[in-house]
């Protein structure tokens, strides 16, 4: 094992978990030409593991090294584990290491459109969500509910930042995701339609047939305030609303996700 006793707050190998910020992290070519990401909790540190994610360092209390942070030290021999006290910890990352232990991690170089999109029958298009639990609480949905890919607009979160990625208890790693371009060009060209979520006066039902009919279908989200943009309700091939009861107007965007994940599941298979 190579354990390292932290013992100044100033040792350059724990920017990561200390000073850098998520847009640091993201460019610390240094460490890693896509940069780095930290994944907290043993288990979530399991399933980027179990993915192929490749870890650069640990940060665990004293007492985790044989305890809840065995078990990654074991599969990863020779990486540099960083401990100490609590309190010195504390210090450092700003807050108690109540899941015990934290890992900074390589960043995927990340895979085209049609990449992901290629053996996929049903995708979701997260537009301008920029909450870090609502894109976490959303990936752990599209893993749960079969959802085969996740595509991201430029406005909205990282997905690899920590807070994201601990909601998602590592759901993150699991379904294949990637950023595209504002427009729905590249799912057209690839064979979907798309079906923007929405409430407007042409919205069709969320269990109208004619959608789970769709071979290739992209469901899509906005933000719970302002919605879906204008041109990305014009351009879908669908508009859709989840009916609603006691004067409800609309849910969080992640639990309206998870209602359409459900809903939208493909009836026939390839």
């Amino acid at each position: 094992m190579n354990i390292l006793e932290v013992t100044s707050l100033d040792h350059p190998a724990l920017l990561p978990y200390s000073r850098l910020t998520e847009h640091q992290l993201r460019q610390s070519a240094e460490a890693s030409p896509n940069g780095l990401f930290i994944a907290e909790s043993p288990k979530v540190i399991h399933v980027a593991l179990n993915a192929g994610y490749e870890p650069v360092s640990l940060l665990c209390e004293r007492r985790h090294i044989t305890g809840d942070a065995a078990s990654i030290i074991e599969r990863c021999p020779g990486l540099p584990v960083y401990t100490g006290d609590r309190q010195l910890l504390e210090q450092l990352t700003g807050y108690t290491l109540t899941r015990g232990v934290l890992a900074a991690m390589k960043r995927p170089v990340l895979p085209t459109v049609a990449d992901v999109c290629r053996e996929a029958r049903r995708v979701v298009v997260i537009q301008g969500v920029s909450d870090t639990t609502n894109i976490g609480a959303i990936f752990r949905s599209a893993a749960a509910l079969g959802i085969d890919a996740v595509l991201l607009t430029p406005d909205s979160c990282d997905p690899l930042n920590r807070r994201s990625v601990r909601v998602s208890m590592g759901s993150v790693f699991l379904v294949p995701w990637t950023f595209m371009d504002l427009g729905f060009n590249e799912l057209k060209e690839v064979g979907f339609k798309t079906a923007a979520m929405a409430l407007t006066s042409n919205s069709i039902a969320l269990d109208d047939p004619r959608l789970k009919l769709e071979e290739r279908l992209a469901i899509v989200m906005g933000t719970e305030g302002d919605g879906l943009p204008k041109e990305a309700i014009e351009a879908a091939d669908y508009v859709v609303r989840i009916p609603m009861h006691h004067q409800v107007d609309s849910l969080n965007v992640a639990a309206a996700a998870a209602v359409a994940f459900w809903e939208l599941r493909p009836t026939r298979t390839l």
